[in-house]
């Protein structure tokens, strides 16, 4: 070996005194199976001189875990050189290398095993809830969920939130009436029944604690009454009761079922004779070996009772059980079925009418049907849809092939109108789900496809829904159920308007949901004061419900006697959506107030309680534990960023200055016999 060295080069290294070597040759001695070996250069080299004519030299690698000579796998190795370390242990090559490669396959195979496993895992369970996401291009920051699943708006008087809505589409013909929903959901902050405007501007709404279904205007003794289901919810089934508001939002009447029943929460439809045609869901023994299941097992079975809302009594009762075969059924058995409290839904009755002659019009939603019932005897007289379908299509297929359906509605044209889910689960075919409207020839036993609505962005509602005709002109409103939608529709199919009260994107997974959504007309006239909180100098004032209000009087109390109750007015503003925002004039006086409501003549329909204007207003907002809580939020998120930015720009540069350490140098032990220096 041929090894120069400059000596008026020294380093010190680890304490000891080091001089820069430079080996031009490395020849390995000869051996029987391979009698000459080639020769290596290494350069930049560090040695130091042992005792007994050994030599210490380093030399540059590029791994800092490679310690190995791959040309000279005889040679005796050291150790990597750590600075606080350098010379740790003694080991010899070919050992050290098995040891290396065992390492090496053995962390290839868990690597493996790891990639296989999470691939496994992110089909398993990650697949499916993306395949929940709607995404597109065009989506707003709204529908992409930039404010939340379910975005709300807060208000400074009134105490409960309501859904902050986005309005996609509209047009100057939409319908400028109500609209009553009941939106339920994880995501929505304060679920029960609501009325919006036609911006989306709350007018009205209920704070409900149980699940709040199927809120509308319905007519009953020639008044117009705000009516709802109410109760648990289990399994896409209820047990509760309904429930009627008159105008003053007072309850006038709790309807139940007749008999041992919880009132189901799909329907409650009051007819134009005063009575409720309602639904029920009663598990009973059935032999269910037709679907693969006991002979002695249990279903729900799918019941409506027509009742008289003002004597409670029972007029009609009907049972699916006793005519339609287990068999009709498109819901799968699984596990249900064995006991009484997990019984099989074979049926799902999800929506009553009449038709012209009294006649009940009933969906099946499992069956794929809509049936007519005898009004006096409860035979089948036909039905549409499903394994028994009666009717021939004259639009091929596409007037009968409606799937896990809600709300078959009659109308006096031998027209039907039905919200089609096309599917009920992420298992189903990726359908689209539409508002249709069916020409009916019942003589004829033929079906026509008049119309059909879908949503521009190919909406997919697993459950929920409904198809309103909203005028003579044939115009629709279809509200998408298990997707926080509402769209209005041309006769044509033409989309007028759109709402949203959800993110779209997240519209698979049922953050936000309202069973039904429909357009009316209402009058409120609640017994309550009207609402107002003075913060600074603003006053912010609501009626929650009043529907007659257009403008706010602000009048001052002008007596020095507590007995006067004599105001001065002072100056009136327009009312601004729900709640309405006023600056106090600041040549105000007197410091005690009131905010009149007043009608579109003028009237005062109501007025506030005795306001006072605050003193030093500002101070207080300020001191409001609340102020302070969201600086200091502020300021720990931002203290939290810095130091976790800052902490891992240290930890890099120390892992990187480690690295270079560790790998500067690799220690190889040789004799004088070995070379000369």
């Amino acid at each position: 070996m041929d090894i120069g060295f400059d000596g008026s080069l020294r380093r010190r290294v680890d304490g000891a005194l080091w001089y820069p070597f430079r080996v031009l040759k490395l020849l390995e001695p000869p051996s029987p199976e391979r009698p000459t070996r080639p020769y290596e250069t290494f350069l930049f080299s560090l040695g130091f001189h042992l005792p007994g004519g050994k030599f210490l030299l380093f030399r540059l690698t590029p791994d800092p875990k490679v310690c190995l000579l791959s040309s000279f796998p005889w040679t005796a190795l050291v150790a990597l050189s750590y600075r606080d370390d350098p010379m740790s242990s003694w080991t010899s090559a070919l050992s050290r290398a098995n040891r290396l490669r065992s390492r090496l396959s053995a962390l290839h195979v868990v690597m493996i095993g790891a990639i296989i496993s999470l691939s496994y895992l992110f089909y398993t369970f990650a697949v499916p809830q993306l395949n929940r996401l709607r995404l597109r291009a065009d989506l707003s920051w709204y529908d992409l969920g930039l404010y939340g699943f379910g975005p709300s708006k807060s208000y400074v008087s009134f105490e409960y939130e309501s859904p902050a809505v986005q309005i996609s589409e509209w047009e100057s013909g939409c319908d400028s009436r109500y609209t009553f929903l009941a939106p339920r959901g994880d995501s929505v902050a304060q679920p029960g029944p609501m009325i919006l405007d036609s911006r989306g501007e709350l007018v009205w709404m209920k704070y409900n604690w149980d699940v709040t279904q199927d809120f509308k205007v319905q007519r009953y003794q020639d008044t117009d009454h705000l009516t709802y289901w109410e109760g648990g919810e289990t399994e896409g089934r209820g047990y509760g009761a309904w429930y009627m508001l008159d105008s003053t939002y007072t309850q006038r009447y709790v309807i139940s079922p007749v008999g041992n029943y919880g009132g189901d929460l799909h329907e409650f439809h009051i007819t134009p004779e005063g009575t409720a045609l309602v639904t029920i869901y009663d598990p009973v023994p059935a032999d269910l070996t037709p679907v693969g299941g006991p002979e002695l097992g249990w279903i729900y079975d799918g019941v409506f009772q027509e009742i008289d809302i003002a004597t409670g009594e029972l007029i009609f009762e009907w049972r699916a059980s006793k005519h339609y075969p287990i068999n009709t059924t498109y819901e799968h058995l699984g596990k249900s079925g064995r006991v009484r409290g997990y019984a099989f839904d074979f049926y799902h009755i999800n929506s009553v009418d009449k038709d012209d002659n009294g006649n009940y019009i009933v969906s099946a939603r499992h069956t794929h049907t809509v049936s007519c019932i005898d009004k006096d005897t409860g035979e089948v007289l036909w039905t549409l849809g499903g394994k028994l379908n009666e009717f021939n299509d004259l639009s091929d297929g596409q007037a009968t092939n409606f799937a896990w359906q809600h709300d078959a509605r009659w109308h006096a044209n031998s027209t039907l109108t039905l919200f089609d889910n096309a599917s009920h689960s992420n298992d189903d075919p990726d359908n689209q789900s539409r508002g249709v409207v069916i020409e009916l020839d019942v003589a004829a036993r033929q079906a026509s496809l008049r119309a059909e609505y879908f949503h521009p962005q190919q909406m997919r509602s697993l459950s929920q829904g409904n198809v309103q005709v909203l005028d003579d002109s044939g115009r629709v409103l279809v509200e998408w159920g298990h997707s926080a939608a509402f769209s209005e529709f041309s006769a044509d199919g033409q989309l007028l308007c759109n709402t949203h009260f959800g993110a779209s994107a997240f519209f698979g997974f049922g953050r936000v949901v309202s069973y039904r959504a429909y357009k009316g007309t209402w009058v409120g006239r609640p017994q309550t004061v009207p609402d107002a909180e003075v913060l600074g100098n603003h006053v912010y004032v609501s009626w929650n419900g009043a529907t007659e209000v257009v403008a706010w009087r602000l009048e001052v109390w002008d007596s020095d006697d507590l007995n006067d109750n004599t105001f001065r007015v002072v100056s009136q503003f327009q009312k601004d959506g729900f709640e309405t925002e006023i600056e106090i004039p600041e040549g105000l006086e007197l410091p005690l107030f009131r905010l009149a409501a007043l009608d579109s003549d003028g009237n005062v329909l109501g007025a506030t309680e005795l306001l006072q204007r605050e003193q030093g207003g500002s101070f207080e907002q300020v001191m409001n534990p609340q102020y302070w809580f969201i600086v200091m939020a502020f300021v720990i998120s931002g203290v939290g960023l810095f130091v976790g930015l800052y902490t891992c720009c240290g930890w890099g540069r120390y892992f990187r200055r480690c690295r270079s350490r560790s790998s500067e140098y690799q220690l190889v032990a040789f004799s004088d016999s070995d070379g000369s220096v």
